[in-house]
């Protein structure tokens, strides 16, 4: 889960811009954000589209007249997504596409199966907090590989089209949980270290913002990137926490209930800064920033942040170690 509070403690600006404010709010839907935008022509791709967070972006997008492709493991989980939005006066056509994230041969024919200019692509599947250590085929981490390597793989597979459209945008969904969890270069797949689920969960979304910061080398090919905290909601990404670890988060009681609490928002709020970032004209140029609630959210260094983004998430030095990391462990039998 991820955490939606303002930060207040000890904030600074990014460094070199003023943070970028927009008129609206944690409780906006993702309608709401980009209302009167055409997104005609334009073409997208969302990871984990069919569900949750994804799907309330998917709809956003192909009702402003986009053309989006949901790429997921069960592409058949999309069909009642696609049969509402075909239904959509003016939406733009929705297309499916299998996606594993944590399989490399999986990214890999996606991306050779792509064809023509992509002008976003969202970065929004994720597992969250497994309870157990659990390694893909290559000895990855199961939460790094899905959650970051697997979006490197496939942003820098699609680079060609995301620079053949001229003005890309690169959208990573990370989350809260980064913010005491620093990307750990000596160990990052828990091979000496105790494996904890909530360590390997928030050093994935560490990882994630990262890329957004050493995306800026795509720069001078109009491609711009950055990434969002979506705030409290529920939605499957809970899949894999116990009753007693839902119980202490507050929503669910004793007969097994789940329900929301008032701070929690709906998938549609949940998902209304990622399609800001994807396709409002305010964030025309922006890259390399990190935002929650619809705002840019300012960096923050104590110890025990509860909003912002940590320092160590936007450091362009991590960020060019992290990228050279990745490219490295993928070019890796």
């Amino acid at each position: 889960m991820t955490t939606n509070t303002p930060a207040s403690r000890n904030p600074r600006n990014t460094p070199g811009h003023p943070l970028l404010t927009t008129p609206f709010s944690a409780r906006t839907d993702a309608r709401e954000v980009i209302e009167g935008v055409d997104l005609t022509g334009r073409r997208a791709v969302v990871t984990g589209g069919a569900s949750g967070l994804g799907a309330e972006t998917v709809r956003a997008l192909a009702e402003a007249g986009a053309e989006v492709t949901v790429a997921t493991r069960r592409p058949g989980t999309a069909a009642p997504l696609l049969r509402e939005l075909a239904a959509v006066d003016g939406a733009g056509p929705v297309h499916t596409a299998p996606l594993d994230l944590s399989d490399l041969a999986s990214v890999d024919a996606f991306v050779r199966g792509w064809r023509g200019p992509l002008d976003i692509l969202v970065a929004n599947a994720g597992i969250m907090a497994l309870p157990g250590r659990t390694l893909t085929p290559q000895g990855w981490e199961t939460q790094l590989a899905t959650n970051h390597l697997g979006h490197f793989a496939l942003a820098t597979g699609l680079h060609p089209y995301l620079r053949e459209a001229g003005s890309a945008r690169i959208v990573v969904v990370s989350s809260g949980a980064h913010l005491n969890a620093p990307f750990d270069f000596d160990d990052p797949h828990f091979e000496r270290r105790p494996y904890d689920p909530w360590a390997a969960y928030g050093q994935s979304k560490s990882a994630g913002v990262l890329l957004t910061v050493g995306a800026r080398r795509w720069a001078a090919d109009g491609i711009t990137a950055n990434a969002l905290n979506p705030g409290y909601v529920l939605t499957n990404l809970q899949r894999h926490l116990d009753d007693d670890t839902m119980r202490a988060f507050g929503v669910m009681d004793d007969e097994g209930n789940v329900t929301p609490l008032p701070y929690y928002k709906t998938p549609a709020q949940g998902a209304a800064t990622s399609v800001l970032l994807a396709a409002s004209p305010l964030l025309e140029g922006v890259t390399g920033r990190y935002f929650e609630d619809n705002q840019e959210a300012p960096t923050v260094t104590d110890e025990n942040p509860t909003g912002g983004v940590a320092a160590h998430a936007v450091d362009p030095g991590a960020a060019d170690r992290l990228w050279e990391y990745a490219a490295k462990t993928l070019r890796t039998p």
